[in-house]
Parts: C-alpha cells; sequence; structure tokens
C-alpha cells in the first residue's frame, strides 16, 4: 500500500483539501485491475457546488490579471510539471499502462502548450481590438467611438481525458486555454487515473501560490456521476470535455436545458478516413500498407485521431496492400489498453462488426488474451458505406480498422458525401493522383478539421496552426480547436465600448496602445498610436 498524507484524496477547492462525501474511489493498475492503493473520496453534490463558486469568486480577480502575470503563471505550472520524478511517472504507468517513453512525452507536451500560451499572451493577438474612432461631424448622423476587445469568458468545467493522462487532462489543453483567457477552472478529474491527477494538481497549486493567483482559480473534484452537477451551476460558463459521443450529448444536453444556456467544447468521436488514390498504392503498396497498420494500433489505438476507416481506389498494387495489411495485423502483439471499460468497450465494438453480415474480419487472432487487446482488420463493401450502415460510422476506439475497396473517384465522392464530419481525413498521392486530389480537397475540407496529404493522423502538432477540431459529430462546434493557439478563443468573447471615457479604457484599447497590439483601427491594421487628431 502506497503511504498517504490525510489531506489526500480529497476535493481540491479553493486552495484547500476538502471531503465530506462517504463514497470511496480506488485508484486501479491498468494491466490487472488490483488497486495501486490511493483511494479518493467521491466529491458531494455540495462539492461540486462549492468548487464551482470558488472558480466564481475567483474569476473577479483572475480575469483582470494582466496577460504577462497569466503568461508567467503559466510558465509556473510548467516549471512545477516538469519537476515531477519518478514517483508521478510510476503511478501513472500503474493506472494507464503506457510506458515511460510516452508519458515523458507527454508531459513534456503538456509543458510545452502551457509555455505556448504564455507566448501567445505576450504576443497579444488573442486580444483581437478592433477600433473605430468617433466620426462627430458624419451625415446625416455621427458615429459613436467604438472600440471591441476580447474579454474571458468566465469559469470553465474541464473533463479529464482517459487516453491522455497528462496533454488532455488536469493541466492540459483546455485547463491550459481557459487559464490563459483569465478564466478560472473546475477539473472533473479522470476515474482512470486518479493519483495521476492529484500529483498534476498539486502542481498547479504550488504554481497559483508562488505567483499570488487568487485561491480559485483551479479546483478538482473526484467523482464518477458528479459531471452533472458541474454543468449544471450557474456559475460555470463553459465545458471542455474530450471522450465518448454518448458522454459529449449528455454535456451538450445539460448545457442547453440550463436557464442560461452555455457553450459545450466537446471532442467526441471520428473515424478518420485515410484515402490512398491509385498511383500513390501502385508506387508504395507494402510500405503504405506496413505505415498504417503501426498507425491505427499505436497505443493499442488509443488516439482520437487513429485512422479507422481505409478508403483504398481499386488499381494496381491493391491486392499486394492488402496482403501486407492482413500480414501486419496479424503479427501485432495484443496490447493493455488504458482500462477494464476501455477493453470492454473495445471488445464490445469487435463483437459488432463480427457479427453483421456483411462484414468480414480478415485479419487478428481470434484467441482472446486475458487483459489486452487484439489488432484486427475488418473489409466491408463500398454499398454498405453508401447505405450510411451506422456500424461503419461509429468509432471502435482501440487497435482496430475496417478496408473498403473503392471503384472509381465518382465512389469516392458519394462515399465522402455520406461520411459524418470527422477530426481527420488523410490522402495518400503520387504526383500523377494530384489532378484528382485536387478535385477531392474542398469535399475533404467540409468534412474534417485537419486534411493530411502523405502521412498519418496520429501525431497532433501543438502550434499556431494547428486544427484539432471538426464538424459533428467529431466534435459539438467545428468553429473551434481543442489543440493548437487558437484553442484560447472558445474562452474568450468580443465586446464593444461605446464612447468610454479614455481614462477609463483597458489598457488594449487606449488611445497610446501601451501593450503595443496589433490592431484593426478604421479599418486598418497598425501598432501606432491613435493621435488626438484621429479623436
Amino acid at each position: 500500500m502506497t503511504l498517504r498524507q490525510p489531506e489526500q484524496g480529497l476535493q481540491f477547492i479553493a486552495g484547500q483539501r476538502v471531503g465530506g462525501g462517504d463514497a470511496t474511489l480506488l485508484s486501479l493498475r491498468a494491466e490487472d485491475g488490483e488497486a495501486t492503493g490511493y483511494r479518493f473520496l467521491s466529491a458531494t453534490r455540495e462539492e461540486a457546488a462549492q468548487a464551482a463558486l470558488a472558480a466564481e469568486q475567483a474569476f473577479a480577480v483572475y480575469s483582470q490579471t494582466s496577460p504577462e502575470a497569466r503568461a508567467r503563471f503559466l510558465e509556473a505550472i510548467a516549471g512545477e510539471l516538469d519537476a515531477l520524478g519518478e514517483a508521478f511517472f510510476a503511478i501513472a504507468h500503474q493506472e494507464t499502462a503506457l510506458p515511460l517513453a510516452r508519458l515523458q512525452g507527454e508531459r513534456a507536451r503538456t509543458s510545452g502548450q502551457l509555455r505556448m500560451f504564455a507566448g501567445v499572451l505576450r504576443r497579444g493577438d488573442t486580444h483581437g481590438v478592433r477600433i473605430d474612432t468617433a466620426l462627430p461631424d458624419r451625415q446625416p448622423l455621427p458615429r459613436p467611438d467604438l472600440r471591441q476587445y476580447q474579454m474571458a469568458l468566465g469559469p470553465v468545467a474541464v473533463f479529464g481525458a482517459s487516453n491522455f493522462p497528462l496533454a488532455f487532462s488536469t493541466a492540459g489543453g483546455d485547463t491550459a486555454a481557459a487559464l490563459a483567457a483569465g478564466c478560472p477552472v473546475v477539473v472533473k478529474a479522470h476515474p482512470g487515473h486518479m493519483a495521476t491527477a492529484e500529483y498534476t494538481a498539486l502542481a498547479v497549486l504550488r504554481a497559483a501560490e508562488a505567483c499570488g493567483m487568487p485561491a480559485g482559480v483551479f479546483n478538482m473534484i473526484f467523482g464518477t456521476d458528479i459531471g452533472a452537477e458541474l454543468v449544471s451551476h450557474p456559475a460555470i460558463q463553459a465545458v471542455g470535455f474530450t471522450g465518448s459521443l454518448r458522454g459529449g450529448k449528455a454535456l451538450q444536453q445539460l448545457a442547453q436545458q440550463r436557464p442560461q444556456p452555455i457553450p459545450v467544447f466537446a471532442e467526441m468521436s471520428a473515424i478518420n478516413p485515410l484515402i490512398v488514390l491509385p498511383q500513390a498504392l501502385a508506387k508504395n503498396a507494402e510500405t503504405l500498407a506496413n505505415d498504417l497498420v503501426a498507425s491505427f494500433t499505436l497505443g493499442s489505438g488509443q488516439f482520437c485521431t487513429k485512422p479507422g476507416l481505409i478508403l483504398v481506389m481499386q488499381g494496381e498494387g491493391e491486392s499486394r496492400f492488402s496482403d501486407v495489411l492482413v500480414e501486419a495485423v496479424e503479427r501485432a502483439p495484443a496490447q493493455v489498453m488504458l482500462n477494464a471499460t476501455t477493453l470492454a468497450h473495445y471488445q464490445q465494438g469487435v463483437s459488432a462488426l463480427d457479427a453483421h453480415p456483411n462484414i468480414q474480419r480478415i485479419a487478428g487472432r481470434n484467441e482472446n488474451v486475458v487483459g489486452r487487446a487484439q489488432a484486427c482488420l475488418y473489409k466491408a463493401p463500398a454499398s454498405l458505406l453508401l447505405a450510411k450502415d451506422p456500424l461503419l460510422q461509429e468509432e471502435v476506439f482501440g487497435p482496430l480498422a475496417v478496408l473498403v475497396s473503392v471503384a472509381d473517384e465518382a465512389e469516392l465522392c458519394a462515399i465522402l458525401r455520406v461520411i459524418q464530419g470527422q477530426l481527420t481525413v488523410t490522402v495518400h498521392a503520387e504526383a500523377d493522383d494530384r489532378q484528382m486530389a485536387a478535385r477531392l480537397l474542398p469535399m475533404l475540407g467540409e468534412k474534417a478539421g485537419r486534411v493530411l496529404f502523405n502521412g498519418y493522423p496520429t501525431g497532433v502538432e501543438v502550434c499556431d496552426a494547428m486544427v484539432h477540431g471538426g464538424p459533428w459529430p467529431a466534435t459539438t462546434d467545428a468553429r473551434g480547436t481543442s489543440v493548437g493557439s487558437k484553442a484560447i478563443e472558445r474562452f474568450l468573447r468580443p465586446v464593444c465600448l461605446q464612447n468610454v471615457p479614455g481614462a477609463l479604457l483597458p489598457p488594449a484599447v487606449q488611445d497610446a496602445n501601451p501593450l503595443n497590439l496589433l490592431r484593426l483601427v478604421n479599418g486598418q491594421w497598425t501598432r501606432e498610436a491613435i493621435s488626438p487628431s484621429v479623436n
């Protein structure tokens, strides 16, 4: 058993550890379901409300902090995360079965995205300043002085993801973006890695204290069925979620049923089609097949961007491509998944595909390896996709893909028209395929948030240009992204100040431009101050 301090296992509310409930949750090893020795109290309804109110009280102060102060706070969190040592990685591995190298890389990504948002704040582009100065002599009516900028939306509820215990969880992308925007957060820790979340939350609180942030800037609660209480609380003004379609839809419905509906930014479900055009197939059949299996079995297929649907154009190399796919899947070792629930859901998906009369399993050993997921490859006729068979539209979270042979460009276009929204669509094309690829590109952009050529979607770069989102059911709001610097915009809203005296204007819209922002002033982009004559 792991020795614990008396306050551990409790909720994080307004900088304190709080625990009044009597329901106990156990941290479990992913590999065998045995207890790790860490125990947690499930938050009560009252504690969920306390956490939301703590964030609301902090908002009045935190939303008014300077961009520089928030940037230093984010960098301090990153530094605390980078300082976490062997004990942290040991429990994270136990809870998720993710290897040390993966966890170290994910920790680097998590601290890196915090530092990225610090840079965004210093750069100043998220202020979104637009100024139209007064035209008192305009006829037939004068124009008032109008100054638009972005302000923080309010307290944000963040739901930790199962498959990324660091980068999409306690201090992950949604939390980092919300804090950068000036929004306090209440995290609902994922039950699959509660001890990992606790270590991370303690790191965030150390940074908050060192930077003099208000006590309720970061809060975290534990529980399996407390999320609805959090989303329904009037203090919460937005929700960030990464998880299942069922979970995301439930949260969105709750948010819309409130007296004051709020936005839910949920990443939910995608099959991420990968298309192989004729010349790429003829030239690279064997390499493509091996690399593709490596992609959809990576991390036991537990990536939201896993390519789960393979659309291959009929032609030279098709048989070789299919044969190598089968060989590579048969060689793939069975892997431990994140937890017993995830494995059970994967097995349900496999069983559903096995039971379909027109879908054939062409690779994947039938023997069960206890506690592990066996990679599988299925083949389905294009007619099933064209008939909108729901089973082919559903994500199976795990090391599995479905292969579909496509007759020609017309059939491919017809399939793309009926496929639902996706996080990614990938195209493999050679030079001779480019005319067809050019015709496909507009349709691909309509279907996905990210369109890749000659690559694999399971890597998501954290940078300014990245879009990790897409049309329903990939996300609840295709206008946003949960990865990259634009993720901050989900937690900001525009405000227009009309004829506000100069002495009262916030720095971003003052005439002198003390933040040296690039601003749209009377239709022109400039960093220059506004001269008195313009007013």
